[in-house]
């Protein structure tokens, strides 16, 4: 790059979210491959495996999704307990969907060198696991529980600029 050039931002979470829409057009559930480990992640370290996590991000299974170029958070329910997850968009690993596993998987992301987290684990997130799916690869084990009804709001999904 030379001077001249400007410092282009990152096409992962365009993609995601595009990838996101796609998914939900066609009537399918979409899910994220999270690497727990990234630095600023905040997930339920108890379904975390081989350092990763899927989570379901389907509308009915959050609520508040906000799909920033930076991060992308959300809430979650499990047990009857809200939680909230934050997933830095380096981290994410890949996006499909969870009928027929189309989407698409992006290259593990480089550890920023001046972290301040602890390294070797995920970072957890206060509360019980929220409402989603963990596992990895083919290996997907769906959690959750089976409430009645959809609580209060519905899911919403704000741009952030």
């Amino acid at each position: 790059m030379t001077p001249e050039e400007p410092a282009l931002t990152s096409t992962k979470p365009y993609l995601v979210r595009a990838i996101y829409e796609w998914i939900l057009d066609n009537g399918l559930t979409p899910h994220l491959l999270v690497d727990a480990q990234y630095p600023g992640a905040q997930v339920p370290a108890e379904f975390v495996q081989d350092g990763q996590i899927v989570l379901n991000i389907a509308p009915g299974a959050v609520r508040e999704l906000v799909m920033g170029n930076d991060w992308i958070s959300f809430g979650a329910r499990f047990g009857g307990v809200a939680r909230e997850l934050i997933v830095p968009s380096d981290a994410v690993l890949g996006i499909f969907s969870r009928e027929n596993r189309q989407g698409m998987v992006f290259p593990p992301p480089e550890y920023p060198d001046d972290t301040t987290a602890e390294p070797g684990g995920p970072v957890p997130v206060k509360g019980p696991t929220p409402l989603g799916i963990a596992g990895e690869g083919t290996n997907v084990k769906t959690v959750g529980t089976k409430g009645k009804g959809k609580g209060k709001g519905g899911p919403s999904l704000k741009v952030v600029k």
